[in-house]
């Protein structure tokens, strides 16, 4: 099955552009077309061209920046699990960290929302806290 950049953009739910961006990246191929009747300039993409581009996406959730992702990618192909482990491990402790921080962040929006339903005079607690 041959996919036109646009049709393999939307297998990602992704535009074209996007796409063009991670090849410009290095991190998916620009191919060569595979028929000259398909016109000029015209690629067309694989399911492997597909399975890369949802898994930059799903990396990218996950947190990874395209750096990271690069290398993931490269890992893949040197078979580096206790790499690509420590990476995975370091994301954990990132996303946890973000994790502690939104928390607190919610508590404290809580609490300022509480101070602020206990009075409907004087100034707002929660616009006073973001004025500091």
């Amino acid at each position: 099955m041959a996919l036109t950049i646009s049709e393999l953009a939307r297998s990602a739910d992704v535009g074209v552009e996007t796409v063009r961006f991670y090849q410009r990246r290095g991190l998916l191929f620009d191919p060569r077309p595979f028929s000259v009747a398909s016109g000029p300039g015209r690629r067309h993409y694989g399911q492997d061209e597909v399975r890369r581009l949802r898994f930059i996406r799903a990396a990218q959730r996950a947190g990874f920046s395209l750096e990271e992702i690069g290398e993931l990618l490269k890992l893949d192909r040197s078979d580096d699990r206790p790499r690509a482990r420590a990476m995975a491990q370091a994301r954990i402790s990132a996303l946890d960290e973000r994790i502690a921080e939104l928390q607190a962040a919610r508590s404290g929006l809580e609490r300022l929302a509480r101070e602020c339903a206990r009075s409907e005079q004087g100034p707002c607690p929660i616009i006073e806290a973001f004025e500091r």
